[in-house]
């Protein structure tokens, strides 16, 4: 029996999720767009108490996808482009030189959770890259460091 998670995974558009990410631009505004909007779960501080954002697709500049950005924290200076901290700015900031990591999609509390469970679950784990399998030759020269190590402190010990 599937579980409310995996229900909610079959709701998304999974090919046009993926075209979406192929893309080499910032997606947080086009998954922003397919999502519901803004959930009446989400935390945020609004100064107007009597706004609705509930539903809300329109970016509300929280600067959240600006903030996770790695291109924008390793190049300040693209942030002269404009002072605005709205998904739109961070693809003018950014644009062709986003490293596809989707920190942004995480990030925006306006995209709906199947959508970062998708992205998490199925897209990063492919980017990621293994880990170089330890041969015996890398545990001999340890040993051997290890051993060299060990007599130069007993030498300086014994002194």
């Amino acid at each position: 029996m599937p579980t409310v998670r995996d229900k909610s995974k079959d709701i998304i558009n999974r090919e046009v999720a993926g075209t979406i990410l192929d893309t080499k631009e910032p997606p947080v505004a086009r998954f922003r767009l397919l999502s519901k909007g803004m959930e009446p779960y989400h935390r945020l501080f609004i100064a107007d108490p009597n706004s609705d954002v509930i539903g809300d697709k329109g970016c509300l500049a929280c600067g959240n996808c600006i903030d996770s950005c790695p291109v924008l924290r390793k190049d300040p200076k693209r942030f002269d482009k404009t002072a605005q901290r709205t998904s739109f700015a961070l693809e003018a900031c950014v644009g062709e030189d986003c490293e596809q990591c989707y920190s942004c999609v995480l990030a925006c509390p306006q995209v709906d959770t199947a959508y970062k469970d998708f992205i998490v679950d199925e897209i990063v784990p492919e980017t990621i890259q293994p880990a170089p399998k330890i041969t015996s030759l890398d545990n001999y020269f340890m040993g051997l460091i290890a051993l060299i190590l060990g007599i130069m402190i007993g030498v300086f010990i014994a002194r």
